[in-house]
C-alpha cells in the first residue's frame, strides 16, 4: 500500500516536470458576483462529467460494476475525489504542470486497467482503493487541462475552483445513481449478473479505451 502511495507521489512530480500550460484568467467571471460565479463553475464541472466526459463517465462505471453497492462505489468515488482534488488544486496554482500528451492516454489506460479488473476479479478488494486514489491524481490533472481552457478569475480563485469540484462531484454521483437504478437495483442480485452484465460491458469498455490510448499515444485512429 505504501508502495503504491510513493508510486502516485512520483508520478505526480514527474509529470509535473513537464511545463505545459500557466494558470489563464477569465476576466468575464471577475466582473461577476459571487453567487454568479459559484452557479457558473458548478455547472461547468457537472457538463465536464454530464454529457461530454464519457471518458470519466466509464471509468466510474467500471467502479461501480465491481460491486454494485451504493456504499461501496460512494467510497471508491470518495478516494478518487480526494485525489483528482489534490492535482486539480495543485496544476491551477501552477505548482505542477502536467503535460496532455502523458496525462490523456494515461486516463484511458486506467480505464482499461479497472474494466479489466471488473472481469478478472470476483470481488471488491482494499487494493482498489488504492488504485483508485492513483488514477485519481491523474484524472485531477486531467480536468486541471480543461478548466485551465476556461480559465478562473482572480479574484474568486479558490471559490471558482471548489465549484467546479463540487459540479464535478454532483456529476459523479448522477452517474452512480443512474448505474445504480438501471443495473445495480434490478440485475445485482441475479445469479447471472457478473456473466451477463459485468463481463460484456467491462469488455466493451476496455475495448473503446484501448482504442482511445492508441489514439492518444500516436495521434491516430484505427
Amino acid at each position: 500500500m505504501k508502495s503504491v502511495l510513493k508510486f502516485s507521489v512520483l508520478a505526480v512530480l514527474l509529470l509535473g516536470a513537464i511545463p505545459l500550460f500557466a494558470h489563464t484568467v477569465n476576466y468575464d467571471m471577475e466582473l461577476k458576483p459571487t453567487h454568479n460565479v459559484i452557479s457558473y463553475y458548478i455547472g461547468l464541472g457537472f457538463e465536464h462529467i454530464l454529457p461530454y466526459g464519457i471518458d470519466h463517465i466509464l471509468f466510474v462505471l467500471c467502479l461501480f460494476l465491481l460491486e454494485p453497492k451504493l456504499k461501496s462505489v460512494i467510497l471508491q468515488a470518495s478516494c478518487f475525489t480526494v485525489a483528482h482534488t489534490i492535482t486539480l488544486i495543485l496544476s491551477m496554482r501552477d505548482l505542477i504542470t502536467p503535460a496532455a500528451n502523458i496525462v490523456e492516454p494515461i486516463i484511458a489506460i486506467s480505464i482499461v486497467f479497472v474494466a479489466l479488473e471488473n472481469i478478472f476479479i470476483g470481488q471488491l478488494k482494499p487494493s482498489r482503493y488504492i488504485i483508485v486514489f492513483a488514477f485519481g491524481l491523474i484524472h485531477g490533472m486531467g480536468f486541471a487541462s480543461a478548466l485551465n481552457e476556461i480559465g478562473l478569475p482572480r479574484n474568486a480563485f479558490f471559490t471558482s475552483l471548489i465549484s467546479f469540484n463540487v459540479g464535478v462531484e454532483f456529476g459523479q454521483v448522477a452517474v452512480i445513481l443512474i448505474a445504480y437504478l438501471l443495473i445495480g437495483l434490478p440485475f445485482s442480485k441475479k445469479i447471472w449478473y457478473r456473466q451477463r452484465l459485468v463481463y460484456p460491458i467491462s469488455i466493451a469498455i476496455a475495448l473503446i479505451a484501448g482504442y482511445w490510448t492508441i489514439e492518444r499515444i500516436f495521434g491516430t485512429t484505427l
